[in-house]
Order: structure tokens, then C-alpha cells, then sequence
């Protein structure tokens, strides 16, 4: 009985792993291909290291290119080019409106007073400041315009005050004002909360990412907002107009030194803690906020040098540390990069360079540096020693009665300037619909421009075999493609054993390579017999999101990788569409793939970088697209829009095209876009869905308007149904 009982449940066991054992096989499925191969552990960099690689060849012809400056003629050429080139990546900057200036209080201290105000850079648009003025003279007064670094106090803080407070006690006006995002500016409060969704670097980089698709910066008008202190200024008779001196610490740095490379009626400028190489950047933390960013900078040719070679010879000193977040070697060199221009123009002097053993922060010596400065430079001579002030408590400071425009006074911030360029964008590129035909032709030729899509780049590398898995009904094999500079295309083919003659290229971020959850979509398409490809992006998979966080990093998605590609002009979706034409070349030899047909599958985003593929000339038989990004234009008018949707955005691409564009083009091939969401992640609304009906039109055109569908969430039916009636 005892051997009966032992055979009965040996038979169990047996029935219940052959019962499970498709399950066990595949629970313990690795879908890494990178696992194996050790010399890649570095390859979640790929996408950061790629854009810095085409930024350091811009960067070594733009330094060829500078070594053949030898005259003041030389110089005064190169100071014109770097002008239009700065107007180019910047501008245009908006029309001078009425500043209609407010002041709101006047505070009396022991040998000072204090004005606060605010003024409109833009109409309705509002700065708050505080103008400190010297007792005694009331004429003529050198200014010092000051640029608050990144705190959410912006001048009010301790550190900032003590700067401020030191230049008035010797005898200079200065006008404090909150940049975006700052102080009393706060784009996105919270009552509740008491303070702003974002510190400042995402206050500005969330709707500086709106900008940037629009073709517009943060930059264009933080800078906007600098030269329009300069003309309120100039309406005070305290200020001399020829005495007007600019400075700041950290993103302070980064204002006044951009805005000084913008307005010539500065006359001196003392950035500090910002001024370095763009190669050193890119090679420390990389790409800062958005205001940091100019478009194209390095693709046209220019560096942070250019801010102030185009100046000289007129007086300016970089104020350094040695342990900065900023390198103080990229400091050093262009410190002697810009040397070379004011020696030639016979002011040597008037470019100096003041370096103290600190972190980032202001000094003493630093301090003390920058006061000698002004004095000199804007002929206002005294004692240059750094003095205990007596500060202000914050909220005395205040213009506003509540510290914040957006609950009291109100004004308009950068994501309703945004909104108008919207408005100006979408008007133009209707307009553009109208000669449909025409328009779809051009979108191809203009969205390779915008993207920086380089077909001579296509099909280059080698495909190695990493090996394979067997399963009951198909295999799954692993391939990388090797390409120059030690990056890699890693990717599984799903190779049923009945194969059809049909092949799915599949994109999704698939992050967990021993889940079978994360794959169950290739398993249900080789379960039918189809081939497919599932490969790993720049960026996502094996290949990201790499260490580059950076300052602007919103939940798994790092914009200041996106900014890498802004300022050398190719996107993220460039290089995903290069890689999606690269890996169908080799898989069509490998795989012979010209004998299937091929349907490209997208989860998420990547249906952006799958429609900008096609136009790279990849041909798809059908597309599907679950939980698709809609449109850019949902994205820069949702004010709280999904952040993960901003690498599969490209700058500049409206007024020129958008995402239903692309998809028009891909017309008469079979199309579903299937659950698809708005901007903020929520279902697709009606709005959402007549973006798309310039696709239904240009299907029917071409009578196929079968061949076009948008299966709304909350829809009856699956996605497998689509694929298989495209067969």
C-alpha cells in the first residue's frame, strides 16, 4: 500500500510539471542580450554618450575654426557671426510693450532705501523686484542689475541679500528681480502646500520643454526679462546709462552672462559659478535646466566663450571656483579662449578671472573680487571689503501681499506665453493643411531637417548571433549589432517554429528582461506564427535611462538628455528612427524579411519614433499603436502634461508638422491607433480625436478609409483583432 501511495504521487508530480512546465520554462526565460556580454556594461549610457560624441566633433571644428582668429578684423568678424548665430538660437525676442511699472512700497534703512515694485517684460506678464537705492546722491548712480541663482526665495535669501546689501553699503544702486520660477513667480503654487510643485530647475524645464517644441526657450525670455530691466532702469533718473553693471551666482550666473552677451548697454559683467567649457559640461552633469539651453547652441557652432568673446572688449570678469558643479578647467580654457579677443582688441585688462579653493558657493575673496570690480570698471572707487549687513526677513521682501503673483495680483508665466505660441503655430501649420498633398510632401523632407535624421548613417555596423532558447512552438533568438564607438542595438527575434509569412517590429520600453509579463505581447504574436522583433532603444531597455539624471529628471525620464540633443539638433527620435532602419537592414538578410510582410507595433511614445522612421524611408505593411502619444500640440497645451512623453517629442517641429501629419503620410498602409491617451494620461477626449481627422480625410482620398482606425479606451475589442485582419 505504502508503495502504491508513493507511485500514485510520483505520478502527481510528474502531471503537474508537465502541466506547468511551458510556465516554469518560461518564468525563467532571460531576454537579456547584453547579460552575456560584459564589455557592454556601460551600454545604458548609449544615448548621452552618442549626443556628446556628435557635439565633441562640433566643438574640435569649432576650436579649428577660432585658431585662425589672428587680427581685431579677424575678431570683429567672428564677434558678428556669433551674434546672429546667438539671435539664431534665442530669438526672436519679443516687441519692447509699455513696462507700466508699480511701485508698491518704499522701505527707509540706515543709509538705503528700498523700492519694491514690479514691471511687465510682456504684456501681463510681471516682474517682481526690489530696487535698493544709496542715500545721498540721487543722480546718476553707477547699477548693478543682480540675478538671483536657484532658490525659491530667489534674492531674499541670506546668501544673495549679503551680495546685494555690500554693493549698496559702497555706494551702488541695484535692482533684485525674480527670475521664472523664483521668488515670488512660482509657476505651478499649491495653495495647499504652500509652495511650488517643482524647485526651480523644473519650474523651469517642465514648461521649457513646451517651449522648445514650439521652437521657443526658457532662455529667450529669462533673457527677455534681463534686457527689459535694463530698460526700466533707464527710465530712472538715480541710474547712469553708461554705468550699468550685471551679475549674479549659479543659474545668477548663467542670467548674466546671457543677458550681458545680449544687450550691449551693459557695460560690465561679473558672472559667477556658471562660465565654463560645453565640452566640460557635457562631460560632468551634463545639460542643465532649459534656460541653460540654447537651440542648436553647439550645432552652430558656439560655446559659452561665445558669451563673452562677443562683448569684448568691454570689462568682464568670471568669478571661479575650484570644486564647482561647474568644471573649473572648462573655466580656465575659456578664460584663455577669450583672452586671445580682448588682447587683440588692446584691453587685456579688461577680461579678469578671480579663483577661489571652494565648492559652489560665493566666497569671500569672491566677493570681495567682484566689488573691486564694479568699483573699477563702473568708476565708483572705495573700500572693496565684504561687511556684515543686517538682512531682511523674507517676507519683507514681499512686492506682493501674498509672496506669490499667481494668488495675489496675478500675471502670466512662461506656460500662457507658451500657449499664445500655440495658438500662432497651430493657426499656420491649419494653414499649411489646406493643399493637403502638398503639405504631406513636404513633411517628410522638413521633419528630417527638424529631427537631424542621417540617412548616410543607416545600415551601419555588424549583427552578432548572442544565441538562442528553444521553446515548444518557437525560439527566441538574440542578436546585437555593433556599431562605431562601442555602441550596441541589442534585440530578440520570436522565431515561431510554423512561421508565417508575416514579422511584427516591436516597440515598448522593455525594462525587465526576466519577465515574461513584459514580453507576453511578442509571445502572443509568435504564438500566432509571426516573427518578431523586439529591440532595445537608446534610452530605454538595456540601453538607459544611463547616469545622467541630471538637474531636470522627472520620474524615470531625464529632459536633460533631450537637452543634449536641442543643442546639437539631433533628437532622441532621430537617432530611434536611424536604429529602426539600421536594424531592419540587417534582418531582412538575417531573417530575409523581404519575403514577410511587416507590421510595426509600438507601446507608449514610440510611435513617434516609429513614424519618424517611416519617414527616414522605412516601409511598414501596418502600424498599431497602443496607448499612443496623440499629438505635440496636446502636449504643449496641457499645462500638466505626462513628462515621460518628452523625449519622443522633437524641438522645433511645430509649425512644421505634428504627429497626425506622419501619420497621414503613412496613407494607404493599414493604421490603428488603439486606446489612446491625452497629454496628461488620461483617455483621449474629443479634441484628441479630430487632430486625426486630416488622416481620415487623406485615407479617403485614396479610398481606404478602412484602412484607418482609432479605437478609443474603454473600446470593445483587442488589438490582436486589428493585426490579424491587416493580414
Amino acid at each position: 500500500m505504502h508503495k502504491t501511495k508513493s507511485h500514485y504521487f510520483s505520478m502527481i508530480g510528474i502531471l503537474i510539471t508537465l502541466a506547468f512546465s511551458p510556465i516554469l520554462s518560461l518564468a525563467q526565460t532571460d531576454y537579456s542580450v547584453l547579460g552575456f556580454w560584459d564589455y557592454y556594461s556601460d551600454a545604458e549610457n548609449t544615448l548621452y554618450k552618442q549626443q556628446c560624441a556628435i557635439s565633441f566633433q562640433s566643438l574640435i571644428e569649432r576650436k579649428k575654426e577660432i585658431a585662425q582668429l589672428k587680427t581685431e578684423s579677424d575678431w570683429l568678424q567672428r564677434q558678428q557671426l556669433v551674434r546672429e548665430k546667438l539671435l539664431e538660437a534665442v530669438g526672436p525676442f519679443p516687441e519692447k510693450t509699455p513696462l507700466n511699472p508699480v511701485i508698491v512700497k518704499k522701505i527707509k534703512k540706515d543709509g538705503y532705501s528700498v523700492e519694491k515694485l514690479y514691471f511687465e517684460s510682456m504684456p501681463g506678464v510681471k516682474v517682481t523686484a526690489a530696487f535698493f537705492i544709496p542715500d545721498g546722491k540721487k543722480k546718476n548712480l553707477p547699477t548693478i542689475i543682480y540675478c538671483s541663482g536657484h532658490s525659491s526665495l530667489a534674492f531674499r535669501s541670506d546668501g544673495y541679500q549679503q551680495m546685494v546689501l555690500n554693493l549698496v553699503k559702497k555706494g551702488f544702486a541695484v535692482l533684485a528681480f525674480d527670475p521664472y520660477g523664483q521668488g515670488e513667480r512660482a509657476q505651478y503654487f499649491d495653495e495647499k502646500e504652500g509652495e511650488s510643485r517643482f524647485p526651480p530647475t523644473k519650474e523651469h524645464s517642465y514648461p521649457g520643454a513646451q517651449l522648445f517644441i514650439n521652437g521657443a526657450s526658457s532662455a529667450r525670455y529669462m533673457i527677455w526679462d534681463g534686457i527689459r530691466t535694463v530698460d526700466y532702469l533707464l527710465t530712472r533718473k538715480e541710474v547712469d546709462k553708461d554705468r550699468i553693471g550685471i551679475t549674479g551666482r549659479s543659474g545668477g550666473g548663467t542670467q548674466s552672462s546671457h543677458i550681458a552677451a545680449f544687450d550691449p548697454r551693459i557695460k560690465a559683467s561679473a558672472p559667477e559659478c556658471y562660465i565654463t567649457s560645453l565640452e566640460y559640461q557635457l562631460k560632468t552633469r551634463g545639460p542643465q535646466d532649459a534656460e541653460q539651453n540654447f537651440m542648436n547652441w553647439i550645432g552652430l557652432g558656439l560655446d559659452q566663450a561665445d558669451l563673452l568673446e562677443v562683448r569684448a572688449p568691454k570689462p568682464t570678469l568670471m568669478i571661479t571656483t575650484t570644486r564647482d558643479i561647474f568644471s573649473i578647467q572648462g573655466a580656465r580654457d575659456t578664460y584663455h579662449e577669450a583672452g586671445q579677443a580682448y588682447a587683440v582688441f588692446g584691453e587685456k585688462g579688461n577680461l579678469t578671472m578671480v579663483e577661489d579653493n571652494a565648492g559652489h558657493q560665493s566666497t569671500l575673496k569672491n566677493r570681495e573680487a567682484m566689488y573691486a570690480f564694479f568699483q573699477k570698471h563702473l568708476e565708483n572707487p572705495g573700500n572693496a571689503q565684504d561687511e556684515d549687513v543686517e538682512k531682511f526677513p523674507v517676507e519683507e521682501l514681499y512686492v506682493t501681499e501674498t509672496g506669490q503673483l499667481s494668488t495675489s495680483i496675478q500675471s502670466k508665466f512662461l506656460f500662457d506665453i507658451n500657449s499664445e505660441l500655440t495658438k500662432s503655430n497651430m493657426d499656420m501649420l491649419h494653414g499649411k493643411r489646406k493643399d493637403l498633398e502638398r503639405h504631406l510632401t513636404e513633411v517628410k523632407a522638413k521633419a528630417m531637417e527638424i529631427t537631424g535624421i542621417d540617412k548616410g548613417s543607416i545600415g551601419q555596423g555588424k549583427l552578432v548571433f548572442s544565441g538562442q532558447t528553444e521553446f515548444d512552438d518557437y525560439f527566441i533568438n538574440k542578436y546585437l549589432i555593433e556599431q562605431a564607438n562601442d555602441q550596441v542595438i541589442p534585440f530578440v527575434v520570436f522565431l515561431p517554429k510554423q512561421a508565417k509569412n508575416q514579422a511584427v517590429l516591436y516597440l515598448d520600453n522593455l525594462v525587465d528582461k526576466k519577465s515574461d509579463e513584459t514580453y507576453s505581447i511578442p509571445i502572443q504574436l509568435v504564438k500566432k506564427g509571426m516573427t518578431v522583433i523586439a529591440p532595445d532603444l537608446p534610452g530605454y531597455g538595456a540601453l538607459g535611462p544611463g547616469y545622467l539624471k541630471g538637474d531636470a529628471y522627472f520620474g524615470n525620464t531625464s529632459y536633460n538628455q533631450w537637452f543634449a540633443g536641442i543643442l546639437n539638433g539631433k533628437s532622441t527620435v532621430a537617432i530611434h528612427a536611424e536604429d529602426i532602419a539600421t536594424l531592419l537592414h540587417f534582418c531582412n538578410d538575417e531573417l530575409e524579411l523581404d519575403d514577410k510582410r511587416i507590421i510595426g507595433m509600438t507601446k507608449g511614445g514610440f510611435n513617434s519614433s516609429l513614424l519618424h522612421a517611416s519617414v527616414a524611408g522605412v516601409h511598414f505593411d501596418g502600424m498599431v499603436f497602443i496607448d499612443p502619444i496623440m499629438s505635440f500640440e496636446s502636449i504643449v497645451s496641457t499645462k500638466e502634461y505626462k513628462s515621460e512623453y518628452i523625449p519622443f517629442t522633437v524641438a522645433r517641429a511645430l509649425p512644421s508638422y505634428d504627429l497626425p501629419d506622419l501619420s497621414a503620410a503613412v496613407a494607404p498602409e493599414n493604421l490603428v491607433i488603439y486606446h489612446a491617451e491625452n497629454a496628461n494620461g488620461n483617455d483621449a477626449d474629443l479634441d484628441d480625436m479630430n487632430a486625426y481627422d486630416l488622416v481620415k480625410k487623406h485615407y479617403k482620398s485614396m479610398n481606404k478609409e478602412n484602412n484607418f482606425t482609432i479605437i478609443p479606451a474603454g473600446s470593445h475589442g483587442n488589438w490582436m483583432d486589428f493585426i490579424d485582419k491587416m493580414w
